[in-house]
């Protein structure tokens, strides 16, 4: 099981030093993955639409204060030697195909091909209209044929597409990614839209166990989930096994461990409840949350990527310190 943490992009840990001495100690500490989130910017006035609260609104919406996720992944490869770099999620319809798959082949290229392509199309209609993007209510379609984008200008040696959004031929698309035949691409959400895409295009499916609409932070919920997407790509003459499951505890809480959070914010402690009445998955002692990590590892999950943010830069290296000394070495992979 690889193992990941969040590094902000948002608040008082988004500096060259705090993201620096984070993904340097993260590394220190044995995580295998860094995660990056994605805003371009933040409008400040936002309709409470957000996907992973139950009141839909924003945590730090309206600050403003954000980082370029790919910009912030270049200078994380020449920061780290070993961690893969995640982003998580971007935004697949908010930069242009071809100047988005340079950018993620120029860091593949910097860190010696340690780069997850983690794809969403996006909830904020504001900032689709603040940056020009396409519209909001075709991103689906759009991040669609963007993907598709990506492979053939990672893949091919004249790259062609002629698509209602994407066009290109006649180009050299050097260099190419260092990992064969791409980096991975995994599919992030947890809505049936998000779960055929990632049965039809996705090398992973990444879900957020925290979604209310379509929580999955139960075991059961998680294991009901993933028979759904074999389904998926079975419908579309795909082996389900040849999709990596990785899942995403955005809420890492129980025991001092963390709190309900958006990464680079801070919110209050949950309870470990379960919308099913069951303990909420990664909540408790030690011993409990090594447990759910390997009852996840047997379920099939390869990878994990937990949000240990706190506005006090203190608190958060030492909630990945505890994480490390105290459940990491009860986890049985």
């Amino acid at each position: 099981m690889e193992i990941g943490f969040f590094l902000p992009t948002r608040g008082p840990l988004a500096t060259p030093e705090g993201v620096r001495s984070l993904a340097r100690r993260g590394e220190d500490l044995g995580f295998d993955i860094i995660g990056v989130p994605d805003h371009i910017v933040i409008p400040t006035r936002i309709a409470p639409h957000y996907p992973y609260s139950d009141t839909g609104e924003f945590p730090g919406g309206g600050a403003g204060d954000c980082m370029d996720q790919l910009a912030l992944l270049a200078f994380l490869a020449g920061q780290t030697s070993t961690a893969r770099l995640l982003t998580s999620i971007m935004v697949v319809p908010h930069r242009p195909a071809v100047l988005a798959a340079k950018m993620l082949a120029t860091v593949d290229v910097l860190s010696g091909g340690r780069v997850i392509v983690g794809c969403g199309v996006g909830w904020m209609r504001e900032e689709f209209e603040a940056i020009g993007a396409p519209p909001f209510d075709e991103r689906g379609a759009v991040a669609d044929e963007y993907i598709r984008a990506f492979r053939e200008l990672w893949t091919s040696p004249a790259p062609v597409l002629d698509g209602k959004y994407v066009q290109f031929s006649d180009i050299s698309f050097l260099p190419q990614p260092v990992q064969k035949p791409h980096p991975p691409i995994w599919i992030g959400g947890e809505s049936a839209p998000a779960m055929r895409r990632a049965a039809r295009l996705g090398d992973g499916w990444y879900p957020i166990g925290s979604n209310p609409r379509y929580p999955l932070d139960s075991l059961e919920r998680y294991r009901d989930a993933v028979a759904r997407l074999h389904r998926y790509a079975e419908a579309c003459d795909r082996d389900p096994a040849g999709i990596t499951l990785a899942y995403c505890a955005l809420r890492w809480s129980g025991s001092g461990y963390g709190a309900d959070a958006k990464p680079g914010t801070e919110a209050a402690p949950t309870d470990g409840a379960a919308g099913d009445g069951g303990r909420r998955l990664l909540t408790g002692a030690p011993e409990q949350v090594a447990g759910d990590i390997d009852a996840l590892e047997d379920l099939g999950v390869r990878h994990l990527v937990l949000n240990f943010q706190s506005a006090e830069p203190a608190q958060t290296l030492e909630r990945m310190e505890r994480f490390a000394r105290e459940v990491r070495p009860l986890v049985a992979g």
